[in-house]
């Protein structure tokens, strides 16, 4: 099986922390967030190698206080980030070109575990996607710009969606070039698209190779997967780490 490397993304300002420090480096259990994801993917079985994406004026802080000082040996290489978060994804991605599989994941995720990796790596194998989720709880409303009702989707057919998002290299290097291609060309602000997940990069812009890809597909994670983003997320994690 060829190379299989996870992206993990550490470029994000996180505002919505209300921090003066950027959330993926604050502390839980006296170790930054970022470190338990990397953690899991260095003692990964699965995962061969580690590119880190953070932003410029991190990149020594990145090196010294993360990589270095725990031992990341798998980290290949740090790339900066770029303006929004599929930019820093494609930059990360520039550096794959060698990898049969990517797993691309949040920084901000903690709770990444093998077991999520190894249910993914069977499904990515089998079908050259494995985006890690799990079904909502909660009844979901469609609403519109006044807060009315048009519709409510059946529970069964709505999945939150997680990181790692993981796709055959080609498939995911292949859609986001497409992408970076039509936001250069001013085609992506005409079209409206707003992207919010790799998921959607590879459902708009990959164009299957003679059928063979038959569509992103979802596989379990877990409800403890949470993303740190609000102050309240970071109580949750602690909860969680106890």
């Amino acid at each position: 099986m060829g190379k299989r490397t996870a992206i993990v993304l550490s470029a994000g300002s996180g505002k919505r922390m209300n921090s003066d420090t950027k959330k993926q480096y604050l502390l839980i259990k006296d170790k930054p967030i970022i470190y338990y994801s990397l953690n899991t993917f260095q003692q990964s079985s699965i995962i061969d190698e580690i590119i880190l994406v953070a932003s410029a004026d991190d990149m020594d802080y990145v090196r010294s206080e993360i990589v270095a000082k725990y031992g990341f040996t798998k980290v290949s290489n740090i790339v900066v980030g770029g303006k929004e978060r599929y930019n820093s994804v494609y930059n990360g991605l520039k550096c794959c070109n060698d990898s049969e599989y990517v797993f691309i994941h949040d920084g901000a995720r903690p709770f990444i575990t093998e077991e999520i990796l190894v249910r993914a790596m069977k499904v990515l194998s089998e079908c050259g996607s494995a985006v890690v989720g799990m079904p909502v709880k909660d009844t979901i409303k469609i609403v519109n710009d006044d807060l009315e009702v048009t519709d409510t989707p059946n529970r069964k057919t709505v999945w939150q969606v997680q990181t790692p998002q993981c796709f055959k290299a080609n498939i995911a290097i292949s859609a986001y070039e497409k992408l970076i291609l039509e936001e250069n060309s001013g085609e992506l602000k005409n079209r409206g698209i707003q992207v919010t997940d790799d998921a959607m990069v590879v459902e708009t812009f990959y164009e299957s190779d003679g059928g063979k890809f038959k569509g992103v597909r979802l596989v379990e994670g877990s409800y403890e997967n949470i993303k740190i983003t609000t102050p309240e997320d970071l109580k949750i994690a602690e909860v969680f780490f106890q």
